[in-house]
C-alpha cells in the first residue's frame, strides 16, 4: 500500500467524518475525493488503516471513523498552518479594533474565536506581573460614592465604587488623586497598596480617613491585576455536539466550570514547531476532558498566556489551528501597541 495514498485516505475520512458525523465508506470516498484508485483499492487501504488503529468501524458493516490515534496522525501530518481568508482577517480587525480597554479586548477576542471555530474559546488572562501604574482617577458620584479607576501601562483598566465620608469634596478627591499618583506612578502593581497607604500618613488629617479607604481600594485593584483567571465564550456550541459525547456532556461542562483545571491544563500545554499545541482525547490528563480536544497557542508578552479552543475530538483541526494562531497574533500586536 502506498503510504502517501494511505495518508490521503485517512485525510479524506477525517474531513468527511468531521463535516457529516457519519461513518465514511469506500464508495463515498471514491465519489467525493479524487484518489485515483478504485473502491476495492480504497477498501484495502482502509483495512490497513484499521489494523494500524487509525480508524475503526463503530458498527458491523458500517463505514469507518477516525480514532484518537488517527486524529493525532492526521494533525501531525499538517505541514503548515494555513492563513485565514481575507474575509476572516477583516472580521478579526473589525472585532478587535476600536477599544483601549484590555478587558473588553480580551472579551471580544474569545467571542470572535468561538464564532470562527464553532467551539468553546478559552483565554488565559495574562498576569502582567511587571505591569506598572499609568494613571489613577477618582470621580465623585455624590452621596459619598467615589469611582476609583486604576489604569496600567499595559492598558488594563480596573475600577470600583467605594464609599467615603460624605463630606469628601471634589477638591479633596483631586488632592488625593495627586498624592496617590505621585506615590505610585510607574510603580509595579503589587506594591501600589503599600505605597498608597504610606502616602496617606502625609495627608492633612481631614483627608486621612478618605485616603485610607481609597488606598485600600487601589490595593485591591492592584491585586486583581496578578490573579490568574480564564475567560470563555461559546459554551453553547457544545450543545450542538452532544452526539459526540457517548455517555453525557456533563463532565465536560463541569471541567469548564473549574477554572483551576483549565489554568493547569493551559499552563502545561507545549507548542510544537508550528507554534501550536494540540491535545486530543485522552492526551488530556483531566478526566472530564478525556473526550475533548484542545488547540491553543501563546500570545502577548513572552507568549506565556495562552488562547485556544476546546471541543469534541471530531474537530475541524486545520480551521481551528488557523483561527487560534491568527487571533493570537492579532491580539499580541494589540497588546504590544
Amino acid at each position: 500500500m502506498s503510504v502517501p495514498r494511505r495518508l490521503e485516505v485517512l485525510r479524506a475520512i477525517v474531513e468527511d467524518y468531521v463535516h457529516s458525523r457519519e461513518p465514511v465508506g469506500s464508495k463515498a470516498l471514491v465519489e467525493r475525493h479524487r484518489l485515483g484508485v478504485s473502491a476495492a483499492t480504497i477498501r484495502n487501504d482502509m483495512s490497513a488503516l484499521e489494523e494500524e488503529g487509525l480508524i475503526i468501524a463503530p458498527h458491523t458493516s458500517s463505514g469507518r471513523i477516525p480514532t484518537e490515534r488517527g486524529y493525532r496522525y492526521f494533525v501531525d501530518q499538517i505541514d503548515a498552518v494555513r492563513p485565514l481568508s481575507p474575509a476572516e482577517s477583516r472580521a478579526i480587525h473589525r472585532m478587535l479594533e476600536g477599544t483601549n480597554d484590555l478587558d473588553e479586548v480580551l472579551e471580544r477576542t474569545v467571542r470572535l474565536l468561538a464564532q470562527l471555530t464553532n467551539q468553546v474559546a478559552v483565554l488565559q488572562v495574562p498576569q502582567f506581573s511587571d505591569a506598572t501604574v499609568r494613571h489613577i482617577e477618582l470621580v465623585g458620584l455624590g452621596s459619598g460614592q467615589v469611582l476609583t479607576i486604576l489604569i496600567t501601562n499595559t492598558g488594563k483598566v480596573d475600577q470600583r465604587v467605594v464609599l467615603v465620608p460624605p463630606e469628601t469634596s471634589d477638591d479633596s478627591l483631586a488632592d488625593l488623586k495627586a498624592t496617590f499618583l505621585a506615590a505610585t506612578s510607574g510603580q509595579r502593581m503589587q506594591s501600589i497598596g503599600d505605597l498608597a497607604l504610606a502616602a496617606c500618613e502625609k495627608l492633612a488629617p481631614s483627608l486621612r480617613d478618605s485616603g485610607r479607604i481609597l488606598a485600600q481600594a487601589l490595593a485591591s485593584l492592584g491585586d486583581n491585576s496578578v490573579i490568574e483567571r480564564m475567560i470563555m465564550a461559546g459554551t453553547a456550541n457544545l450543545a450542538r455536539s452532544t452526539g459526540d459525547f457517548p455517555l453525557t456532556i456533563t463532565p465536560v461542562l463541569e471541567a469548564l466550570e473549574e477554572q483551576v483545571v483549565l489554568l493547569r491544563l493551559f499552563s502545561e500545554l507545549e507548542q510544537d514547531a508550528r507554534g501550536i499545541a494540540v491535545q486530543i482525547g485522552r492526551e488530556n490528563l483531566y478526566g472530564g476532558l478525556a473526550e475533548t480536544s484542545v488547540v491553543a497557542t501563546g500570545y502577548g508578552p513572552g507568549s506565556t498566556a495562552k488562547i485556544g479552543v476546546l471541543g469534541p475530538t471530531r474537530m475541524d483541526y486545520p480551521t481551528s489551528m488557523a483561527a487560534v494562531r491568527a487571533v493570537a497574533r492579532y491580539l499580541s500586536r494589540i497588546l504590544a501597541g
